[in-house]
């Protein structure tokens, strides 16, 4: 069993219109509604990928159900703790002229500490029925900076192996607690680091310090260029098939939930990340994020390349 967290879960709705433009009517053409959030999103395609799956977190209101009914729908199993308020919605809008995407995030519900303790008992008898906890996403309104890294140490005193992927402040905080895998874009370590931006060559080398700080699996995505990855103290690169994506909104969440899925199995560092690159890289070719077609995944699969440096 894997278990995923999403503390903030969220509808996320996308609108496709002929072209926007700011400050006039428009009529859409069509539109997606999915349960989503980080977490919820890797759950979906460990799903997909054929692996058993637990998504826990926070829900609230009728957006709240409608997410548990969607997650349930997929064959995921739930264990969502009710919150106050609403489940927020997370608008996409796409002009389908250009093919830009103008994002609407609301902030959703705020959650008391009560809510909180009764997620830390949750996940401790979730952690000790898991092997992989994958903790995903931005941190609820109102939350300590440090409650990632309270969340890992919770999942390793079940002895199951944190995930986390997440950014700012929690993943600083997160990132002394020592989760087993972390999966920084290049923008999000260069943030760590006090930095700009980064060369290849220096994300390696911050990929590395994390690995020497305690992390087994440092994984930093570059977009369409691929990843850098330092596993066990192993350096690859890896090269993704060559695609005009579709929807960019999922694929680092279809990432984790490949490396999750592959570890959990038993699988090597190289296939490992030969599944994930292609789970995020059939994502990106589906409207629906944490979404992919199988024969696409197949097309996908033989496509990437995973070279140790």
């Amino acid at each position: 069993m894997i278990t995923t967290v999403t503390l903030n879960a969220a509808i996320d709705k996308t609108y496709y219109v002929p072209s926007f433009i700011p400050g006039e009517v428009h009529r859409v053409a069509r539109q997606v509604a999915e349960p989503g959030g980080k977490g919820n999103n890797v759950a979906k395609v460990i799903r997909l990928l054929g692996g058993e799956v637990t998504a826990s977190g926070f829900i609230a209101g009728n957006n709240g159900a409608f997410i548990e009914t969607g997650m349930q729908a997929r064959g995921i199993h739930t264990a969502f703790i009710p919150a106050t308020g609403e489940s927020r919605v997370c608008l996409n809008i796409m002009d389908e002229a250009n093919g830009m995407s103008t994002e609407l995030l609301e902030q959703g519900p705020v959650v008391g500490r009560a809510q909180l303790v009764q997620l830390k008992q949750d996940l401790l008898e979730l952690a000790r029925n898991s092997s992989i906890v994958v903790l995903s996403g931005s941190l609820l309104p109102g939350a300590p900076a440090e409650l990632y890294a309270e969340l890992i140490g919770i999942v390793k005193e079940a002895g199951a192996r944190a995930y986390l992927d997440t950014s700012g402040i929690a993943l600083s905080a997160g990132i002394e607690a020592k989760p087993h895998f972390v999966k920084p874009n290049e923008h999000e370590l260069a943030v760590w680091l006090g930095k700009v931006s980064l060369t290849e060559n220096e994300s390696i080398e911050a990929a590395k310090k994390l690995f020497d700080e305690g992390i087994s699996q440092v994984c930093v995505t570059l977009g369409e260029r691929g990843t850098i990855a330092v596993i066990d103290g192993q350096v690859f690169r890896i090269t993704p098939p060559s695609i005009q994506a579709v929807n960019t909104v999922g694929c680092g969440d279809s990432f984790v939930a490949g490396m999750a899925f592959s570890e959990a199995r038993g699988d090597a560092p190289v296939d490992r990340l030969r599944i994930a690159t292609t789970a995020a890289a059939a994502n990106a070719m589906s409207e629906r994020a944490g979404h992919f077609e199988d024969d696409v995944f197949k097309q996908y699969l033989h496509q990437v390349k995973v070279v140790p440096l």
